[in-house]
């Protein structure tokens, strides 16, 4: 419920969001590709970029989308990782100082990668707001942050990267995981530099960009 007046002053100058269904096509065009508005419903388009932060939550928010989407991305990058040519390397790089050798076998050779960081690197909130901002999600999300000069004092990283796992969430719902998959290798994972067609080979074919 919402009273009709304020009861509190405003503490700080209205934030202003986008309520333009045209921008927001513009943004799931660019992110998505060319048929990208036809693939989400008109509900769920807004919905996952609707912060719960915005309307005080009185219009529905991405929580939950963004969840599940972020444990997509998590799949698919760990698998990227995982078949990444130079990651051996890194994982074996210390020696017993007695000699010894651990156990070896190609099926598990890289697992131990998924503990040296490199799936938190590739996943930061620093990477993924940045993989936001390149299709225009900051200009299209619906939130309202604590300071409307100082996005990133609000938080705004997180928003943005939230919006994007929750857009990722959406797609595996309406459009299955097949569809999620790919548009993770090739909308996210690539431009952060995991290359899509290393995702999904087995550990004999694997290529990492080095950028």
């Amino acid at each position: 419920m919402k009273a009709p007046v304020r009861t509190r002053p405003q503490r700080q100058k209205p934030f202003t969001v986008n309520s333009d269904p045209t921008n927001l096509d513009a943004m799931y065009t660019r992110f998505l590709g060319r048929t990208g508005p036809k693939m989400l419903s008109d509900e769920t388009k807004w919905l996952a970029v609707t912060h719960k932060s915005f309307d005080h939550g009185r219009r529905g928010f991405n929580d939950r989308l963004s969840f599940l989407g972020r444990q997509i991305l998590e799949l698919q990058t760990s698998l990227a990782v995982l078949t990444a040519a130079d990651v051996t390397n890194q994982v074996n790089n210390n020696v017993d100082p007695f000699g010894r050798l651990a156990f070896h076998h190609p099926a598990t050779a890289n697992v131990g990668v998924l503990n040296g960081g490199a799936k938190e690197f590739y996943m930061h909130h620093k990477q993924m707001s940045g993989v936001a901002s390149r299709y225009g999600l900051p200009e299209v999300v619906r939130w309202q942050p604590k300071d409307v000069d100082n996005l990133p004092a609000s938080g705004s990283d997180m928003v943005y990267t939230q919006a994007l796992f929750a857009i990722i969430g959406a797609l595996s719902l309406e459009q299955g995981n097949q569809v999620a998959n790919r548009i993770v290798r090739e909308r996210i994972l690539q431009p952060i530099g995991l290359r899509s067609d290393m995702v999904g080979t087995t550990p004999a074919q694997p290529q990492l960009n080095a950028s």
